[in-house]
């Protein structure tokens, strides 16, 4: 059916209002709620108090992150879209390197940056993955949050809308952008690429054993049997790297290469 990728991964409430928001997108405002409170911004309907807005603004995501120590640290945001989560890393940690390859996000994370003077952000419009090389992006015009390069994801978006648009992206992985661009290495690393995070961990390998920075996941797949799937994989592979403390956040429970498919939805953050 034309609606299948977007009933499949967002409630109707979500898609009206991502709709409405697209119809306003071009308005700048303050943020009236949520973990960028008080600071500028385009895109979004942040201008509306919260439950308009689209509900409770203090998730379990929300309240994890502002409990969060990053003071000193350097975050690496991998899929940082219009750069909300990148403006609220800004504001309490010493630098953030983001990665956003889809070149109208891209611009608008500048812009957001831009309106609100963040001097401690380098963003870098790549793509993270496993291996340097380029990659497809596809992009279903009323969802672009869900912007992705993973291949099953790809397909239904690409079966569901006629208007759905592509675009290919360098990739490059972390050890190599780190050591290329002379980056500094990473304390902790959000990733959240719509079913590309396996792919990502694995291209930091070397980063991850040498300075074990903590990882803050967000789970994708096209299916529930994908969502399995990748946890799983990710699980596995932190954990044959070190990482021993593995906590869904949404539910509080600690994960196991076990019972890794707690953590099928939402999001997963790692220690060593």
């Amino acid at each position: 059916m034309p609606d299948s990728y977007r009933k499949a991964h967002y409630t109707l409430k979500h898609r009206v209002i991502a709709s409405l928001s697209q119809r306003l997108d071009g308005i700048t405002y303050t943020q009236r709620h949520g973990l960028i409170r008080g600071m500028k911004r385009q895109g979004g309907l942040g201008f509306l108090p919260a439950i308009l807005a689209g509900g409770d603004h203090e998730t379990p995501e929300h309240r994890f992150l502002r409990s969060l120590d990053l003071a000193g640290k350097v975050v690496y945001e991998v899929g940082a879209f219009q750069g909300i989560l990148t403006l609220f890393f800004s504001s309490r940690a010493k630098e953030v390197i983001a990665y956003e390859p889809n070149p109208p996000s891209y611009q608008r994370v500048l812009q957001n940056l831009r309106l609100n003077d963040r001097q401690n952000v380098r963003v870098r419009n790549l793509a993270v993955g496993d291996r340097p090389g380029t990659l497809t992006l596809l992009c279903d015009p009323l969802m672009p949050g869900g912007t992705t390069g993973d291949p099953e994801v790809a397909r239904q978006i690409s079966g569901s809308s006629a208007a759905a648009t592509a675009v290919t992206v360098p990739v490059v992985t972390l050890d190599q952008d780190i050591a290329a661009a002379q980056l500094p290495p990473p304390d902790f690393v959000k990733i959240d690429i719509e079913g590309m995070e396996l792919p990502a961990l694995r291209g930091m390998e070397g980063t991850l054993r040498r300075h074990a920075p903590e990882l803050y996941l967000e789970m994708h797949g096209a299916t529930m049997e994908d969502k399995d799937r990748n946890v799983r994989g990710i699980v596995e592979f932190v954990t044959a790297l070190g990482y021993g403390t593995l906590l869904h956040v949404e539910s509080g429970d600690l994960v196991t290469t076990e019972t890794a498919t707690r953590a099928r939805q939402g999001h997963l953050y790692c220690r060593r």
